[in-house]
């Protein structure tokens, strides 16, 4: 009996030996590298799992992906400007200049572009006509995944969590979503409940531009006032419609809002301007500028800061209950992960809400 019972011990610990040597010769299943990523137009996109490195088509996109990830950036659209300094960590400004894909200040840098090895490039905002051919033809010359994200003033949320996906920071994106909701959340409500306001929003050194209503442009001045600026071809660029004084006497403002380097500092001075509601009766202001133009050129996320001064400029009743420093301060730690102080904030609002 004894010899039996050794002899199955024996057989048991051969057999769980020789599983566990079955065990360790089993390689586990490798983590897969890439994925497939679905953007805004519909294109799939394969993808590295983990994206460390990051470029962007554009100014606009710049703004935004700041925002989400500075750190994963490996070079700008453009050079900050020297307002962005007093804002921005100094780190940030000495990364490779890749250009933009779409108009503006140089064409995209395909050279440095690959230079920089990133992962995948990155272009936010309107879609253009042509452009899932163009991140086709981009994607085929560099090798480097493009991918497009739709975003307007309405749909920034849910841009944020699409890049919060494709860059594996749900957590981070989640937070920017979030004070985009509510900020649009209370603009709308404010805008459904107030008279809206006889406006134009003027551009160039001459004060003949004009931010169009149903312009990409003019999301922010469409949604808090009455946009008097309604021409036949509303312009997609940054500068707005030219058109003629004689034009902007006809619809005779009770607001206008210059854009910064406009004529704000001399439009007093100007006979030109001086049968204009707005001019004669002192209520004209010059848009916040920093580190970008709160209203937006570019066009990107920053006009929830524009929102908020515009409501707080035009409807101080229906805005008392909120404090415009504290929000804007909020934007400030989110966006631009700055700590503005009472001062900055003071400097940045200076000619824009009244004298």
């Amino acid at each position: 009996m004894k010899a039996k019972r050794l002899i199955a011990l024996l057989l048991a610990a051969v057999m769980v030996l020789g599983l566990a040597a079955c065990g360790a010769k089993t390689d586990p299943t490798p983590e897969p590298t890439t994925r497939v990523f679905t953007d805004s137009t519909g294109r799939q996109v394969e993808v590295p799992t983990q994206i460390d490195k990051v470029a962007l088509s554009g100014p606009l996109a710049q703004i935004v992906l700041f925002a989400l990830c500075p750190d994963k950036l490996v070079g700008v659209s453009n050079a900050w400007s020297k307002e962005a300094q007093a804002y921005l960590d100094e780190k940030y400004f000495n990364m490779p200049q890749i250009g933009q894909l779409y108009g503006g200040k140089g064409e995209l840098n395909l050279e440095t572009l690959l230079q920089t090895g990133a992962q995948v490039v990155i272009d936010v905002g309107e879609p253009k006509g042509s452009i899932k051919e163009d991140m086709d033809d981009l994607q085929q010359q560099t090798g480097i995944p493009f991918i497009h994200i739709t975003a307007d003033m309405k749909s920034y949320p849910q841009a944020y969590r699409m890049l919060g996906d494709l860059l594996g920071m749900q957590d981070e994106a989640e937070k920017l979503a979030q004070y985009c909701e509510k900020i649009s959340t209370r603009m709308e409500a404010i805008a459904s409940g107030v008279e809206k306001a006889n406006v134009l929003y003027v551009t160039g050194d001459m004060g003949q531009n004009v931010i169009a209503s149903g312009s990409y442009h003019a999301e922010v001045l469409d949604m808090l006032t009455n946009n008097l600026a309604v021409v036949d071809e509303p312009s997609s660029k940054g500068t707005g419609n030219e058109v003629s004084m004689e034009q902007i006497l006809t619809w005779n403002p009770d607001v206008v809002i210059f854009a910064p380097e406009s004529i704000y500092s001399t439009v007093q001075d100007d006979a030109a301007w001086q049968s204009v509601a707005a001019i004669k009766n002192g209520t004209y202001y010059e848009v916040p500028f920093g580190p970008y133009n709160w209203m937006g050129f570019p066009p990107s996320v920053q006009r929830y800061l524009g929102m908020m001064w515009l409501a707080k400029l035009l409807y101080p009743d229906a805005t008392s209950q909120y404090d415009l420093f504290s929000d804007v301060h909020e934007y400030y730690e989110l966006f631009y992960h700055c700590d503005l102080t009472r001062a900055q904030y003071d400097a940045l609002v200076a000619n824009s809400l009244g004298k």
